[in-house]
């Protein structure tokens, strides 16, 4: 071998090129475990993200239905046991039991993959064929809680895509609903569930009106009316019924029509006197607003006669209502009782021309002294001032003769009733020597 010629080790690559390749890949290694800080570098397993397959989830579910032939009480033992990653495919989750599939995203379009015949929206319409659901899913969301959430968002999407479905599926999904909520299911919140339903397209199409009536009949069978208030006043819908209707339909006529039609007659009882309190409320606060503000007697005796006409309230709800607000307006100021005394009775002067105008029977003069009488029992301040109270009405030819004396025999509400008719008697043996003199 020449003396010029570079060894080599049986290779085509020279010796000395080696030794640099060997060099650069120890300078690779080192930097690769030290790092620039000489610090180890450490691979975290969290930061590795498992690629999403909520198909491969539903196809899983799918076949633990098939496996056990739509028997829940052993799908849901089969659901236990698996290793299925529910808080990741929750949605799909509840997909599958209301469909028998996972649905396209966005969409209530069922998707590719395995599908079973045990979903809700395969069974008959009827509480007997869906309440096995409702105690299926109770059973999961007591082992699974955090699932609660899924449910709400799967429920939400169908029911803001009411218009989507058949008239029947859309019957399964109120009598879901109202079973969910009687057999109070899990955490289920009231608010984001009914609130779903009011969107103007679904109700001007009158699917809403459709689905709460469906859903009222159904929650009715166990609960009562009050549970009901109570559960669409947690849902912010108490005082949105008539948002269920179309705008065209949206009265208290077509309210009480349509229910009254369904066989609900006590939630369309229940409505009509919620509309009639609202009614009374605005009369008490108008025309106690005039009193106070002392408005000319003539325009509040006609702002009384249009809220008795519109609210169509009943004539001896109307008098009761008016000595109310007469006490109302009155402010007692100081000790001094006789001074108070007078005061009220000036206020019944001013005002007598009020209660003429609607005391227009001996029925209703009957029920003036019922109401003054009972306010007089109920108000220790006014308790010795009945007398004088009468005697003023009285006077202003408000309370007739036969009235009172008709009270006094036989007509006097039992409360206070004997310590009232003696404090009337000096009055009465008055009239009645009056009488006699005639």
């Amino acid at each position: 071998m020449s003396s010029k010629e570079k060894p080599t080790l049986g290779f085509s690559i020279p010796c000395q090129e080696l030794k640099k390749v060997h060099a650069q890949m120890i300078q690779f290694v080192f930097f690769a475990v030290n790092g620039t800080s000489g610090t180890r570098i450490k691979t975290r397993k969290r930061n590795i993200a498992a690629p999403l397959d909520p198909a491969a989830f539903a196809d899983a579910v799918v076949q633990i239905y098939l496996d056990n032939a739509g028997d829940l009480e052993l799908v849901v033992k089969n659901i236990e046991s698996s290793e299925l990653n529910f808080s990741r495919y929750g949605d799909t989750f509840f997909e599958v039991i209301f469909t028998g599939g996972r649905t396209q995203p966005g969409t209530i379009k069922p998707d590719e993959g395995e599908r079973h015949p045990y979903s809700v929206l395969d069974c008959q319409p009827k509480r007997e064929a869906i309440l096995p659901s409702v105690l299926y899913i109770q059973k999961i969301l007591r082992r699974r809680p955090f699932l609660i959430k899924n449910l709400e968002n799967v429920m939400q999407k169908f029911l803001q895509s009411l218009e989507l479905f058949e008239e029947n599926e859309r019957q399964k999904l109120a009598i879901f609903t109202a079973l969910a909520f009687s057999q109070k299911l899990s955490g289920l919140p009231p608010e984001t569930v009914f609130q779903a339903l009011l969107k103007d397209n679904l109700v001007a199409k009158g699917l809403v009106l459709s689905f709460v009536t469906v859903f009222f009949k159904e929650y009715l069978v166990e609960n009562s009316l009050d549970d009901l208030m109570l559960l669409l006043k947690r849902g912010k819908m108490e005082d949105k019924l008539l948002d269920c209707f179309p705008t065209a339909k949206r009265s208290t006529e077509c309210f009480s029509e349509h229910f009254t039609k369904e066989g609900l007659l006590a939630l369309v009882e229940y409505n009509e006197k919620k509309i009639f309190e609202v009614k009374l409320k605005e009369m008490k606060t108008t025309l106690t607003t005039q009193i106070a503000e002392e408005t000319d007697i003539s325009d509040v005796i006609q702002t009384a006669k249009q809220h008795v006409k519109d609210a169509k309230l009943p004539d001896v709800e109307v008098v009761r209502i008016l000595w109310d607000m007469l006490m109302d307006t009155f402010q007692w100021s100081g000790k001094n009782q006789q001074q108070n005394a007078n005061s009220i009775l000036r206020q019944v002067n001013t005002w007598s021309g009020l209660l003429n105008a609607f005391c227009t029977s001996g029925k209703l003069e009957l029920e003036l002294m019922y109401k003054v009488q009972i306010q007089c029992y109920e108000d220790a301040k006014l308790m010795k001032l009945f007398p004088e109270i009468i005697r003023s009405l009285y006077d202003q030819d408000v309370l007739a003769e036969d009235t009172i004396l008709l009270w006094f025999r036989r007509g006097a509400n039992p409360k206070g009733r004997q310590t009232f008719v003696k404090a009337l008697e000096p009055f009465v043996n008055w009239l009645e020597e009056a009488e006699e003199e005639e």
